[in-house]
């Protein structure tokens, strides 16, 4: 296994945002998953138009366009970056899992052209929704477990190409 040098550290070990002066400027997508876990009764609630606070998915999908545009303001490394795209979807699932728990998936793509990446306003995006979904929730439902956050893939910029489990 290779050594893989940390970008935002210094010679020093101190840390620093990364110049990215010199870089292309490309077409960049990142492309993120997570989900939320709670009881079928909340589920319900949700999906009837029964919470209280409003239109529970609605709401998250703005928050999570929201926080993929305010990733530099959180994530003290990021660079701010003009964003071309970033769109929102959830899936929800038919039946509870052995838990006996329902899941909202939540995915997250964004896009840029820019001389750094967008993985971590699509990270941000999604980890932004679920806990937006978990807000609205939480007054019938403060067992919701948030989890499974992942970059699924990424495109563009000197690196190329990254698919979760396409890598070796």
């Amino acid at each position: 296994m290779s050594e893989t040098k940390l970008t935002h550290f210094d010679e020093s070990g101190r840390a620093k945002m990364v110049d990215v002066s010199n870089k292309s400027i490309t077409t960049r997508e990142a492309v993120a998953t997570g989900a939320i876990f709670m009881k079928p009764e909340t589920l319900a609630l949700i999906e009837s138009g029964n919470i209280k606070k409003g239109d529970v998915l609605a709401v998250a999908q703005v928050a999570g366009i929201m926080g993929a545009k305010k990733t530099s303001h959180i994530i003290p490394m990021c660079h701010p970056l003009m964003l071309t795209g970033v769109s929102i979807a959830f899936d929800i699932s038919e039946s509870p899992d052995k838990r006996g728990l329902r899941k909202i998936d939540i995915s997250a793509t964004v896009k840029t052209k820019g001389q750094t990446g967008v993985e971590m306003e699509a990270l941000t995006a999604v980890s932004t929704a679920a806990l937006t979904i978990y807000d609205m929730c939480k007054a019938a439902d403060k067992d919701m477990i948030i989890g499974e956050t992942a970059l699924l893939s990424k495109r563009g910029g000197k690196s190329g190409t990254y698919i979760r489990g396409g890598n070796k």
